[in-house]
């Protein structure tokens, strides 16, 4: 099973986000586990992903997400028109590609 985490500032949002992108991987038959933390759960949740995708609301935090997963697992933004309209299946492809998959 992969594991790809999304991180955004309160995680409400990012949870229909996810959601969305489960019902997608459910319907091609992936095995993939999707959840979404806030920006102040980061550190007690990074160790269980194998990637990462940040809501565009904290793109700025991209480079010190980095630099704490010592660049162990790729770190992405979620592209913000797919965001804003909550794309589950262009953010999973968008996942999946972070999770050498795509």
């Amino acid at each position: 099973m992969r594991r790809l985490m999304l991180m955004c500032n309160a995680g409400m949002s990012t949870s229909v986000l996810v959601r969305k992108m489960q019902k997608v991987a459910a319907e091609k038959g992936l095995d993939i586990e999707i959840w979404a933390i806030s920006e102040t759960d980061f550190e007690k949740n990074w160790r269980n992903a194998e990637a990462i995708l940040l809501g565009p609301q904290v793109s700025y935090m991209q480079s010190k997400v980095s630099e704490s997963v010592s660049s162990a697992i790729p770190v992405g933004v979620i592209a913000i028109v797919d965001y804003g309209r909550m794309d589950g299946e262009k953010v999973l492809a968008q996942g999946l590609a972070l999770l050498g998959e795509g």
